[in-house]
């Protein structure tokens, strides 16, 4: 888990014994994942983000929630478990290994008639959505694919998204390194240009938050 820079460490303690609220279940995966994973265990978002994340779906009201990038499965079950029983999470991932974990874990969790697995290219899904007619049909839109495909995630999200709809992008602190002028790799400059891109964008309200490895959120005009 990560913590904001302007925290020292005793206060980031205070921060998460203050706040979060452990669930076993959730806890288990996340042991899994690191066990399972190895070095790859990091793309799991942060207990807090997740906790956030729980709390702007029941705060919004959210029904329809699509993500982009499920892993084994922490954010899809941490927002499974916020919705209401008719609510649904769309998770778009490529792997078939990663997210066979995960659909264990919403099994326990009674929750897998919430989620609607998709198993093929992000692009792919987000695409026949809008095809089929489902413009302006989602709640919640979360980015934690591809980083330089961003962009392309964003825009889907923005179409499919209901007014007052909101996207979350993560990583887009991505470790301090958007903040270092010397960093030029792909992934890199993809995520500092949308994070602009968000700041000026007419089309949405804008925030960041140093939550995790940085959340940038846009709320759809």
């Amino acid at each position: 888990m990560s913590r904001g820079s302007f925290l020292g460490e005793a206060l980031f303690g205070y921060v998460q014994s203050a706040s979060l609220r452990p669930d076993a279940l959730l806890e288990r995966l996340r042991e899994e994942t690191s066990v399972a994973t190895g070095s790859h265990a990091g793309m799991q978002i942060a207990v807090d983000q997740g906790q956030f994340m729980q709390w702007l779906v029941r705060a919004m009201g959210v029904r329809r929630y699509l993500e982009v990038g499920t892993f084994t499965g922490y954010s899809a079950l941490a927002v499974a478990l916020a919705l209401p029983d008719d609510g649904k999470v769309l998770a778009c991932d490529i792997s078939a290994e990663w997210t066979a974990i995960g659909q264990r874990y919403w099994r326990e969790a009674g929750v897998a008639h919430k989620v609607d697995l998709r198993l093929a290219p992000a692009f792919d899904t987000m695409d026949a959505l809008i095809a089929q007619g489902q413009v302006g049909s989602l709640d919640m839109v979360f980015i934690d694919g591809e980083k330089t495909e961003y962009d392309g995630y964003y825009e889907r999200a923005l179409k499919l998204l209901r007014v007052g709809g909101a996207i979350l992008i993560d990583n887009a602190l991505w470790d301090g390194k958007v903040a270092d002028a010397s960093q030029q790799d792909a992934d890199t400059v993809a995520i500092r240009r949308l994070n602009l891109k968000v700041r000026d964008d007419p089309r949405v309200f804008n925030a960041m938050l140093g939550i995790g490895d940085g959340l940038c959120l846009a709320l759809k005009r």
